[in-house]
């Protein structure tokens, strides 16, 4: 199987990376090889953040005839999972690319590491520290204070040599030695205060099972990760920038088969989310969402679920761009890009979430006629559908008032509108239940004003929209919205979290919604826009007997108008 990428016919807007790139391809660097990787945790799901160094890396190595390696950074078997690995890989093809054959695993290199540990311990370039965690930690001092010699940095080649063995041999527990990197105790970046490079884990490990007691720090396992698969440029984001002096000392002391680069850019961060992956645990296993792949998240999953495009998301990733400097994305320009998207792609169908009884009085009663209704309406040549129609409809509560008000020009009594596809009608009667409840609307089609009669070209000021009472499909509806309430929802007043930043409307159910019935059997991931709604996506959870639909977005940015009014 060929794993080369081809580059594309055009290059995206210009940015450091790929200037630096095309300067080492023009010298003939690393023979004009150009190799990138991904190198996700297995420790939960990707998110949105993620996504710009996925479309980041693989762009790169697409643009330039290289490859990119999918490598997972499996060095901490408590927190692994092979859930985690098999979704990563379903959201990275999801996004559209693929690492063809080069997929690896950090923990298919442990004896390497291990082997190269040795090495530096027989330079004199490390050594076993018996120190409990909190003294290492206060040795190493902090952007204040220099950092000071632990009591065990002297021991001799042998005894370290001799203490690792052992370490990795199973005769301590966790937090009994480290393996520390031997640099500067006073080194102004407190990553080369003497690093831990090993640790001890007593664990079972999702790959490797019981073989290994010992785990590889991730500062130590990653370069030489990348140096072992011959990686040219290491794009990661700028909270490792303090960590590349690191990198490259310990590249520096092995004979390593390549010779990576580090480059860091900005990570994408945008607004009324958190993407921190503690903090996505803790909504989880809180239970304040459904899971991972809550439509709500900002996983990559999610997204999926709730209907989100790759397409959009990737077109994001392109706008935002590449930068040096950290800032705050505007979360809309996501939710643009989406309804962007879905606009031109979605089938439009009708459906109504809150159903409420309109009967044309003038139609004979059991007559059903069947319409073909375009799914897009500028473009009939993209498909049309049958949409039932009979004497009795449901329309949007919404679209009835008993009082009209300047500007209303939906239905009222005595008001006309069209309903989409068929004709004029005019609200002849309001039928009220004891509780004084509008339960029915009982109107008068205007026949004349059909497609293709006399009247067809007859103005209205509005347009309603409706769905056969006798043959609409019952609907869950789940209309999403975002999962916080504020901008920053990492900032909290004292005594606060996160979590009180959630957004209590995030999720409202309609559980008798009603759609017409060109959506019967529609697999999930199928996408539609309801016409004047939203943009709606089949889940996972429909069966035979319900369908299940969740709100992608809404037709128009509601949150925009609720900022411009102070909230």
């Amino acid at each position: 199987m060929s794993t080369e990428i081809k580059p594309p016919a055009d290059e995206g807007p210009s940015n450091f990376i790929r200037e630096r790139i095309q300067q080492d391809v023009a010298q003939g660097r690393r023979d004009g090889r150009v190799f990138t990787r991904f190198p996700p945790e297995p420790n939960g799901y990707l998110h949105i953040g993620h996504a710009k160094s996925i479309c980041l890396n693989f762009g790169m190595a697409a643009e330039f005839g290289g490859r990119c390696h999918l490598r997972f950074d499996d060095t901490n078997p408590v927190t692994e999972d092979v859930e985690f690995v098999e979704a990563i890989q379903e959201d990275i093809r999801w996004l559209g690319f693929d690492w063809g054959d080069h997929k690896y695993f950090a923990s298919d290199y442990f004896q390497k590491l291990y082997d190269y540990a040795e090495v530096l311990i027989r330079a004199g370039k490390a050594f076993v520290d018996s120190l409990t965690p909190e003294e290492i930690k206060a040795y190493r001092g902090n952007f204040y204070k220099k950092g000071t010699a632990s009591p065990y940095r002297e021991r001799s080649v042998e005894e370290n040599l001799d203490l690792f063995r052992r370490m990795r041999a199973g005769e301590f527990e966790e937090g009994e030695h480290v393996l520390r990197a031997k640099i500067d105790v006073e080194h102004g970046n407190i990553n080369m205060r003497d690093p831990p490079i090993y640790r001890i884990k007593k664990a079972h490990h999702h790959r490797t099972g019981d073989a290994w007691c010992v785990y590889p720090m991730y500062d130590y396992a990653h370069c030489i990760s990348d140096a072992l698969e011959r990686i040219t440029h290491s794009l990661c984001t700028l909270e490792f920038e303090d960590h590349r002096p690191l990198y490259d000392w310990i590249l520096a002391q092995l004979d390593v088969p390549g010779d990576p680069e580090q480059i860091e850019f900005a990570k994408l961060n945008l607004s009324y989310t958190v993407i921190g992956k503690r903090k996505l645990k803790q909504l989880v296993e809180q239970g304040l969402v459904s899971g991972w792949d809550d439509p709500r998240m900002p996983t990559l999953a999610g997204m999926r679920r709730r209907g989100y495009t790759p397409e959009a998301i990737r077109a994001l990733c392109e706008r935002v761009g590449v930068s040096k400097r950290n800032g705050m994305v505007d979360v809309s320009l996501l939710e643009h890009a989406v309804r962007e998207h879905l606009n031109a792609t979605s089938p439009r169908v009708m459906g109504v979430l809150q159903p409420l009884k309109l009967t044309l009085t003038n139609w004979p009663a059991g007559q059903v006629e069947w319409l073909d209704a375009p799914y897009f309406a500028d473009d009939p040549t993209r498909g049309t559908r049958p949409v039932p129609i009979g004497r009795e409809l449901l329309i949007e509560r919404e679209d009835f008032k008993e009082q009209a008000v300047k500007g209303w020009f939906r239905l009222s009594p005595g008001a006309e509108v069209r309903l989409r596809h068929v004709g004029i009608v005019r609200c002849d009667e309001v039928v009220k239940d004891e509780a004084g409840e509008v339960i029915e609307l009982r109107c008068s089609l205007d026949t004349a004003s059909r497609p293709g009669q006399p009247g067809a070209g007859r103005k209205v000021k509005g347009t309603i929209h409706w769905v056969s009472a006798a043959h609409a499909l019952q609907v869950e509806a789940r209309l999403y919205d975002r999962l916080f309430n504020v901008e920053e929802p990492n900032e909290a007043p004292e005594g606060k979290t996160f979590l009180d930043n959630l957004n209590p409307n995030s999720l409202t159910v309609v559980a008798d919604a009603r759609v017409e019935p060109s959506l019967a059997g529609a697999p999930t991931g199928t996408r539609v826009q309801f016409e004047r709604l939203a943009y709606f996506c089949v889940d996972r959870d429909s069966t035979e007997d319900r369908l299940v639909v969740n709100r992608t977005i809404g037709m128009r940015d509601s949150w925009a108008k609720l900022e411009a009014k102070g909230g």
